[in-house]
């Protein structure tokens, strides 16, 4: 178990639980591009969770939980 949530672990994170969920798409996208700068700036993961799915392309891992099993993908688009 610990070698899968290590990647978690090895630079400082920040949980998001919709951080984009009532805004419009124009506000949406800047508050993005801030995250994105600061996790690049300052070596940040984020874990976030959303229903939008213009943000979920922008990740660069996925994990989609249905029916209480978790997915994990690559996502080639981000």
């Amino acid at each position: 178990m610990e070698g899968r949530f290590g990647r978690l672990t090895t630079r400082p994170r920040t949980l998001a639980d919709e951080p984009t969920g009532n805004l419009d798409e124009g506000t949406r996208d800047e508050i993005m591009d801030v995250l994105e700068r600061l996790g690049k700036e300052h070596g940040l993961t984020f874990v976030m969770v959303t229903h939008d799915s213009a943000i979920a392309k922008k990740a660069p891992r996925v994990a989609i939980i249905r029916k209480g099993k978790i997915t994990v993908r690559e996502n080639a688009g981000a």
